[in-house]
């Protein structure tokens, strides 16, 4: 497998500088940041030219500088150095120490390998000491001095770390590990043994510092190959080191990874100031070491309290009765004991400790103060609804609730107050009090829309069918009445409607502004339904002159008899029409006068009989008074309708009614026609002067009376049987277009109908000839029988005065002929 890109710094050098910025680099570099607690610390000691950073390349695949045996053994390490282990869970960082006993330092100066060798137990996890197998037994050799030291330095100055030393004999020979481990474990439990202890540590066991761990490898030079399958294994072992059963997996005071820079820093700050190792001022930061676990443990039992469990659940989901009390008793079992360290440390970290364990109950006191105000809450939405109910007045009944809401919460919050904390629930009670008002307010604008919409109906209801009424009547009065019935619909409603609000105790500007409202909208509904009658108002003009043309003066259908004046009826109704149009062509809701009607009238009224040039002249003249789009004295929002609109519906109308004014004349002049029997007493005597000479030759021949006798029965039958008025009641040329198809059918029938009879009357012509009276009464009977029956159908079918009275004329003609016959 391919090995990761290996980062790595060096964290101090030879001469003992710490390098910050390097190591800030190698932290965001390798994102420790990120890690936590989930990180180990390996570092490793020895002589120098021993392996180490071989050792380390190997092991963790790092890239550290290792020593070149063609060009002798010389210091290949300078100060620490620092990189990251690749492809190890959890993140590991591997430090590479100079070596000891090297000639580039001397015999004497041995002080920075003693710093380094003491920093390195301070850091690391786990340190790696790295010896010769030959090595092993002798007084001078394995590092033992060193050792001594640094024994006895870190049981005087940390609290136990439990580090791990693991010892690596490097070019193992055939002596078994078994025989080796016990006799370095020996040399190392007398060094410790020999080291002068504290009172408190006395009979302190080296397993309470160290956990001690040996493993032995190949020669890496004679068998490399073994070597490697050695340390491969040996790489297994610091995956999840960390763990428990791991290789650190019982470390303690461990510093969260992005505290590394500055803890190590600080660390090596006070080992390099003082060269002797004699730190006895750092008994404050061991204090502080102590302390911080005892408070850490002190936080996880009380993490794991069951009765702090139970209630901390507990009160997530309803309130719990003696909260305060409850907590209190809890948190008072977990107070700081650490009697024995700096006073000063132990005050701050009690207060530390506290304000961690407050820090942890508060959101359980926070969600306790929800469930209070919850229920205030609650409290106050029931009784503000109840006292509704029972009639209370809305601002009254939002202050006493108001009022018993508040010192329920109050009373209830002293109930869960913790003893050890000064916390204040000003905040939530202020939030109570914010939920309250907006509650009340919701509810005082959802009651007040309630009010008003209902008003709003009322109003409706009292102006909407009566406006209708009013300009369907459409007289001079018509907008007065709409005014006073406004006026006092309005009056009524704000009457009422001041009372309904005055138990909210609403300001006077909204109160007005409210009663302003209600005003725009009476004002709103009449105008609204103004202009949905004034969109109908040719259906009403047409209506109007129907009515006052079709009906007399008692609203009795007119009969056109020939006496009426059609032309002033006509006249009258379109006046009718045209003052119903002035009427709601604008909105009259303030007292002020207009000129529409008499506009209306001199443009659409004068002249507007004429025809030919006089029509074209007044056409011309009504242009210049309705070519525009408003009304002189009228405001443009209170038009209905404009003055082109004015002359297109009248024209529209003119146009529509024109049908009505010429069924009425037709049905005049037919009734006319039908009610003179004999022409004029001149056209008689020039029918005796001029006819004489016809009339005597008629006498002398009376075979052309029959002849002309027959044709007029064979007229008359056509007359009926096309039913000629019917046909040219609509026009001329439409009478004309279905005469022309009618005609010939019928003639064809009537011949038809005459043969029929002729052939039933008698088998031979002199038969015929001999009775003339039988025959003449049997030619009669066929075609009067026929204009009979067309006469009764025509007379069931009609419904229009001109049609009644052409089955009149049709009747009448009818029995003439009979008589005459």
């Amino acid at each position: 497998m391919a090995k990761e890109v290996c980062c790595s710094t060096q964290l101090i050098d030879g001469e003992g500088n710490f390098n910050v910025d390097g190591l800030e680099k190698f932290m965001k570099s390798v994102k420790l940041a990120e890690c936590g607690l989930s990180y180990a610390v390996v570092s490793i000691m020895g002589p120098q030219s021993s392996g180490k950073s071989t050792l380390l390349n190997n092991l963790f695949y790092t890239n550290f500088r290792e020593m070149d045996a063609f060009k002798g053994r010389s210091q290949t390490t300078q100060g620490i150095w620092l990189a990251e282990a690749t492809g190890i869970d959890p993140c590991t960082l591997v430090m590479d120490l100079e070596g000891t006993d090297g000639r580039e330092r001397g015999e004497d100066d041995t002080t920075f390998e003693k710093q380094s060798a003491l920093f390195a137990l301070a850091v690391s996890d786990i340190v790696l000491i790295n010896m010769w197998c030959h090595d092993i037994g002798r007084e001078q050799a394995a590092n033992k001095p060193l050792l001594k030291t640094v024994f006895q330095v870190m049981m005087r100055l940390f609290s136990p770390r439990k580090t791990t030393l693991l010892f690596v004999i490097r070019d193992k020979t055939k002596t078994p590990l078994e025989v080796l481990e016990p006799v370095l474990r020996e040399d190392i439990q007398k060094i410790w043994d020999s080291v002068p202890k504290p009172p408190m540590h006395k009979e302190t066991p080296l397993s309470e510092f160290f956990n001690v761990q040996v493993t032995a490898l190949s020669s890496y030079e004679e068998k490399e190959e073994q070597f490697r399958e050695q340390v491969a294994q040996l790489r297994q072992r610091f995956f999840n080191s960390i763990a428990p059963g791991g290789l650190a997996g019982d470390r303690r005071a461990v510093v969260p990874a992005s505290g590394f820079p500055f803890s190590t820093q600080q660390i090596w700050k006070i080992i390099k100031e003082n060269k002797d190792l004699d730190l006895p001022a750092h008994k404050v930061m061991v204090a502080t070491v102590r302390c911080e676990e005892i408070a850490n443990e002190k936080i996880a039992k009380l993490k794991s309290d069951e009765g702090w469990q139970e209630l901390e659940e507990t009160v997530q989901s309803v309130p719990v009765p003696s909260f305060g009390k409850k907590l209190s008793s809890i948190l008072d079992k977990y107070d700081m004991e650490a009697a024995y360290f700096d006073e000063g440390v132990r005050t701050a970290k009690r207060q530390h400790l506290e304000s961690k364990s407050l820090d942890l109950v508060f959101p359980a006191y926070q969600a306790m103060l929800g469930h209070l105000r919850s229920k205030a809450l609650n409290m106050f939405k029931d009784e503000l609804d109840q006292g509704l109910k029972n009639g209370e007045a809305f601002a009254m009944a939002v202050r006493n609730c108001t009022k018993a809401s508040l010192a329920e919460f109050d009373q209830r919050c002293a109930d869960a107050t913790v003893s050890q904390a000064t916390w204040d629930s000003s905040k939530t009670r202020e939030k109570l009090r914010r939920d309250i008002d907006a509650h009340a307010s919701s509810v005082r604008a959802e009651k007040l829309t309630e009010i008003t919409t209902n008003f709003e109906k009322r109003l409706s209801e009292a102006l909407a069918e009566p406006v209708a009424s009013l300009l369907d009547a459409a007289s001079k009065d018509t907008w007065p009445s709409i005014r006073k019935l406004l006026n006092r619909e309005t009056e009524a409603a704000i009457s009422d409607f001041s009372s309904a609000i005055s138990g909210f105790e609403i300001d006077e500007k909204t109160a007005s502004r409210m009663i302003q409202n209600l005003k725009d909208y009476a004002r709103g509904v009449v105008e609204k339904k103004s202009r949905e009658e004034a969109g109908q108002v040719l259906i009403r003009m047409k209506e109007r002159f129907s009515s006052v043309f079709s009906q007399d003066a008692e609203s009795m259908p007119r009969v056109w008899t020939g006496k009426e004046d059609i032309r002033a009826i006509t006249k009258d109704a379109r006046s009718k029409s045209m003052k119903l149009l002035a009427v709601m062509s604008a909105l009259r809701l303030e007292e002020k006068t207009d000129k529409i009607e008499s506009i209306l009238s001199s443009a659409l009224l004068d002249g507007g009989d004429a025809s030919g040039a006089i029509q074209e002249r007044s056409i011309s003249a009504t242009v210049t008074p309705l070519a525009s789009s408003t009304w002189d004295e009228v405001d443009p929002s209170d038009t209905l309708i404009t003055p082109v609109q004015c002359r297109s519906l009248w024209r529209q109308f003119k146009t529509e009614t024109e049908y009505t004014v010429g069924q009425a004349i037709a049905a005049q002049e037919a009734n006319k026609r039908s009610s003179t029997f004999l022409p004029p007493p001149w056209a008689i005597v020039a029918l005796i002067v001029l006819g004489f000479n016809e009339f005597m030759t008629l006498l002398r021949n009376p075979l052309y009376l029959g002849v002309l006798f027959v044709l007029f029965l064979l007229i008359k039958a056509l007359w009926v049987q096309l039913d000629i008025p019917g046909i040219f009641q609509h026009g001329v040329v439409s009478g004309i277009l279905q005469l022309s198809t009618k005609f010939l059918p019928t003639v064809m029938g009537l011949l038809k109908r005459l043969a029929d009879e002729g052939s039933k009357a008698g088998a031979s012509a002199n038969s015929a000839f001999s009775s003339p009276a039988r025959e003449n009464g049997s030619l009669k009977q066929v075609p009067l029988q026929d204009f009979s029956s067309e006469s009764s159908s025509q007379g069931s079918s009609s419904t229009s005065g001109l049609t009644s009275s052409s089955s009149v004329r049709h009747r009448q003609g009818g029995q003439v002929d009979m008589d005459t016959a």
